[in-house]
């Protein structure tokens, strides 16, 4: 599991996280809700790293680690290497084909052969529909299907969580649901995934677990069924305005 206790991280004078604790179960999919600046991708970035809270403690598993101390690169490295992470823009190397954008970082990264990363990443390629494309760059792709890489890219190192921020957001309807069905799929299989999403029938459909966070505040932690059928006002509030923004599209 991972959990955080205490985070405050501050932009400025600005508090984007205050005083937050929220726990991350092993084996489950866990999608952080909220308002635009409310603080949901700054709380994901904070789990691998990629932000640095000025005070709080993240736990995971054995490794346990204070914000406010210095981190050292060996921590740094071993709570990276449980988790990874898929950005909105899925960032592939250009240069690279497909299957060394999936193979790269396992063989510098864990030591692996090359004969291991590749039959991994054909596996991998296979499993999201996209066996054919091995060989292509980025470039002769479509954003669904480079989308669909980076995940690939994520599991080729054998993550305990994946981490996504928004995965779909840059994609157009149909390509957005194909990434969302290969989502849903490794949710089935039970793939431990912290998802950061606007998609809300998506949310209802993958997640063991639901965090509403707002302001910089947690406001919801619970079950799916206990946040779009028995919730707060304010989250009310906030699923009639997504909904209504959904149908004027």
């Amino acid at each position: 599991m991972i959990s955080v206790k205490n985070i405050i991280k501050k932009y400025g004078s600005k508090e984007v996280l205050k005083n937050l604790s929220v726990d991350f179960p092993d084996g489950k999919t866990t999608v952080i809700l909220g308002p635009s600046g409310s603080g949901k991708s700054t709380l994901l970035r904070s789990l691998d790293l990629l932000v640095r809270p000025e005070s709080g403690t993240l736990s995971f598993g054995d490794l346990k680690l204070d914000y406010a101390q210095p981190v050292s690169k060996k921590l740094s490295f071993d709570v990276r290497k449980k988790t990874s992470m898929v950005f909105q823009n899925w960032n592939l190397f250009p240069n690279l084909t497909v299957l060394q954008n999936i193979t790269t970082a396992p063989e510098t990264v864990l030591g692996k052969s090359k004969e291991e990363t590749e039959a991994k990443a054909k596996k991998l390629l296979s499993q999201v529909g996209l066996a054919e494309y091995a060989d292509r760059y980025p470039s002769q792709l479509s954003g669904g299907q480079q989308q669909r890489i980076s995940i690939c890219r994520a599991l080729a190192m054998d993550p305990e969580y994946i981490l996504l921020d928004e995965p779909t957001s840059a994609l157009d309807p149909e390509l957005e649901n194909q990434v969302l069905l290969i989502l849903e799929d490794l949710s089935k299989m039970g793939q431990a995934m912290i998802i950061v999403t606007h998609n809300m029938e998506f949310a209802r459909s993958v997640a063991d677990k639901i965090v509403f966070v707002e302001d910089g505040d947690i406001l919801f932690d619970g079950t799916p069924d206990q946040f779009f059928n028995h919730s707060t006002t304010r989250i009310k509030d906030f699923l009639s305005g997504i909904t209504f923004n959904d149908d004027a599209k």
